[in-house]
């Protein structure tokens, strides 16, 4: 299956000049749905792992559906101040300014093995956070889960040193 035929391209969203990849029509479409969350299971082939992030908010759309299956547990990420007990942070620059992640900070033990998900790597800077936010909690990121890469912004030299899959690239 073709999943780029359920990315819809929506130009000068949410800016101009961004060609943003719009993944409801793939959510929405049961059998594009079925393939590309079964996809991303075959990343984790023989890999262990105890806890999956998922990186607000469209990494919530996979993430919770891998860690099902996993036998895992679930972390949301979310920006700062939507979390209701102690949380840590993790800033991280953006093109104009700057942004943080957050997860509570009891989600991650020591030696936690832990997979990260977001539905797509950009520059790489969200992803980079979440991974030192779970290095910082002592866990160890196993790998990079992504549904849709844009290879031309070069993300995957922000995560230089962690395995990174992605399902569709561009």
């Amino acid at each position: 299956m073709n999943l780029r035929d359920y990315i819809e391209e929506v130009p000068d969203f949410p800016e101009k000049g961004v060609s943003f990849k719009d993944i409801t029509p793939l959510l929405e479409d049961p059998g594009a749905f079925a393939f590309a969350a079964q996809a991303l299971m075959d990343f984790t082939e023989g890999l262990k792992i105890d806890k999956v992030v998922g990186i607000e908010s469209r990494g919530y759309f996979f993430a919770p559906l891998l860690a099902y299956k996993l036998g895992a547990g679930f972390i949301p990420a979310r920006k700062p101040g939507k979390l209701p007990r102690k949380t840590r942070s993790q800033r991280y620059d953006l093109e104009y300014g700057n942004d943080a992640l957050e997860i509570h900070e009891v989600s991650i033990s020591k030696g936690d093995r832990v997979l990260i998900h977001d539905d797509v790597l950009a520059t790489g800077g969200t992803a980079r956070a979440m991974c030192n936010l779970i290095e910082n909690l002592g866990g160890q990121v196993v790998q990079c889960n992504f549904l849709i890469e844009l290879g031309f912004l070069n993300g995957r030299d922000k995560l230089e040193g962690f395995p990174v899959r992605s399902l569709i690239s561009y």
